[in-house]
Order: C-alpha cells, then structure tokens, then sequence
C-alpha cells in the first residue's frame, strides 16, 4: 500500500517507444528497404525512423529527469538511450562503411576494351553469345550490375 503522501509514478512510454522506433529503425532495412533503390543507396527512411526514434527517447529522458517525481525511467531510459546509440552506430557502420568496400576493380575490363565473349540465356531461355551478337549487330550496349547490395 502507498503511504498517503507518497504518489505512484507513471510508465514513462515515450523512452519505450522511442526505443521502438530505434528498432524498427535497425530491422526494417534488409527485408524492407533495401529492395527498393530510392531507400535502398541511401537510407533516408531508416535515417529518419532513427531520429525520430532518438526524439523520442530524449524526450521521454528528460522528462524522466525533469519529473522524476511524477514519471518513472531514469535507469532504464539510460539504458535503452545506450542501446540505441549503439544500434544507431551498428547500421551507420554497417551501411556507410562496411557495405561500401567493393573488390579491386585491377582485372576488370577499361573502357574500349573489347568484352570477353560470354553466353547468357535470352528471355525465353535459349542460349545466346556475344560474339553471335556482334555478328548480326552493328553495336552492343552491355550494362554491369554490382555484384551484391
């Protein structure tokens, strides 16, 4: 039981759903984001759920600290600020950094070099060669994809 002069404090849900904006922040990108190209190159949807993620969880700290006696969250919103520092810098590292690294390009074929003759399937599934191609076009446009994302 409460003594009559104490008062219980509240759930403090603004640290609770900043942290789960963080979350969704850091989960969302591969299954979601990353097929599209316009979220995929630079996340700016991933950026923005983080910030508002971070809003909240500034938010919901200072009113922990600023109305400790009413709210309740200083330890836990420490916490959870923590972990969201950390995922925040987890993806920033993972998708500005880590991803970035692509292979030597030493071996790759230069510009006006001739392509090295290859056989692909067309869009009905008959093998066709590039020097089939050459053979019946005056000029061929071949177009390099990355090699992952």
């Amino acid at each position: 039981m409460l003594q009559s002069g104490l008062m219980r404090r509240s759930w403090n849900s603004l640290i609770w759903a900043g942290f789960g904006f963080t979350l969704v922040a850091a989960i969302s990108y591969v299954p979601i984001f990353a097929r599209f190209p316009a979220t995929r190159d630079v996340p700016w949807a991933n950026l923005l759920l983080f910030l508002l993620g971070g809003w909240l969880l500034a938010a919901g700290i200072k009113r922990a600290y600023g109305e400790s006696e009413r709210y309740s969250g200083k330890i836990g919103g420490a916490v959870l600020g923590v972990l969201a520092l950390a995922l925040f810098g987890l993806f920033c590292w993972g998708n500005f950094i880590f991803a970035r690294r692509l292979p030597s390009a030493s071996g790759a074929p230069q510009q006006g070099q001739t392509a090295p003759d290859f056989t692909l399937p067309d869009v009905t599934g008959k093998p066709v060669t590039l020097s089939e191609l050459r053979k019946t076009n005056r000029a061929i446009l071949l177009i390099f994809y990355r090699g992952y994302w």
